[in-house]
């Protein structure tokens, strides 16, 4: 159904004249004639008669009033869900206990205005896909070399280089240290079974094991977060990485140990990804917050190679 036509329609059942509605919709009453003809013809009924003091709804016209004026009102809602601004921001984070969860918290906290929807996609490949179809504003990724050779269209700037954890239960060799050198980590049996091959996690740690000659198992099938907390609890030979800023919610005893990695210090390159024709406006604001100047950890930093220099507009 024409949408103009039925606007037409309503216009001159409210004024009355077919040459008001046309000053109204700034159109020749020719035109407003054409109209409500084609609404009549496509209907099969007539819809306005005329008379001495201009035109009024006929029976028919009636009845189909109140139904074209929601027609009018639903064209409006659907255009307004998608008007710049209008909808929620949609955001990958990749998983909600991880650093892009927590820096998104920040700035819903600096912008409790800005709308968002938070989703969870798997790898990176799932995210720029996303992000090309539409399905999502912006992702939190680690860019790697493959993918940014696929980031046509894609902007990329990286925002937030995250130090690495070691985390161990409390009868492990290491879970006095106030803090480890990654060499001091060789020889230790470190276990993520989380780790995908192809990700881009998995691309992060396979290049921190050979470049500190450490061993990271993934063998064994991946439960989750709480049973890998809970054989890491128990083990005095387990270790595992988390992110200095991943949510471990774990009892007061037999508590985990987080001991920092310095010396160099081993980072995440967290980037955000977005279509770089995306009209968004909450887009800007997100690009912004997350521009703000993070303090760089002390003793120097290692990220892998393809990190790249960490931005493309």
């Amino acid at each position: 159904m024409d949408f103009n036509a039925v606007r037409t329609f309503v216009a001159v059942a409210d004024s009355g004249q077919f040459q008001e509605a046309a000053a109204a919709l700034s159109i020749t009453q020719q035109a407003v004639s054409k109209r409500v003809a084609a609404l009549e013809k496509e209907l099969g009924v007539r819809l306005l008669t005329r008379t001495s003091r201009g035109s009024r709804p006929t029976i028919d016209g009636q009845a189909f009033l109140p139904h074209a004026r929601e027609l009018l009102r639903a064209e409006e809602r659907a255009a307004a869900s998608v008007r710049p601004g209008r909808r929620a921001l949609r955001v990958d984070v990749i998983g909600r206990r991880l650093a892009p969860a927590g820096l998104l918290r920040d700035f819903h906290r600096a912008h409790p205005e800005i709308e968002l929807d938070v989703v969870t996609l798997f790898d990176a490949d799932a995210a720029i896909a996303a992000i090309r179809s539409g399905d999502v504003d912006a992702s939190f990724r680690a860019v790697t070399e493959d993918a940014r050779r696929r980031l046509d269209g894609v902007g990329n700037v990286r925002i937030y280089d995250e130090p690495v954890h070691l985390l161990t239960g409390p009868a492990h060799p290491l879970a006095a240290a106030g803090t480890v050198r990654p060499r001091q980590l060789a020889g230790h049996r470190i276990w993520m079974p989380g780790i995908v091959a192809g990700t881009e996690w998995a691309a992060y740690y396979d290049d921190l094991a050979a470049a500190f000659g450490l061993t990271i198992e993934v063998t064994g099938p991946d439960f989750g977060t709480e049973p890998l907390l809970d054989t890491i609890a128990a083990s005095a030979t387990l270790a595992s990485f988390v992110g200095e800023r991943t949510q471990v919610v774990w009892p007061a005893d037999p508590g985990l140990r987080r001991i920092p990695v310095h010396g160099p210090t081993p980072v995440y390159p967290h980037s955000l990804l977005w279509r770089a024709d995306n009209p968004h406006p909450a887009l800007a604001a997100l690009r912004a917050h997350l521009g703000a100047a993070r303090p760089a950890p002390a003793g120097g930093i290692w990220t892998p190679a393809w990190c790249g220099p960490g931005s493309t507009a």
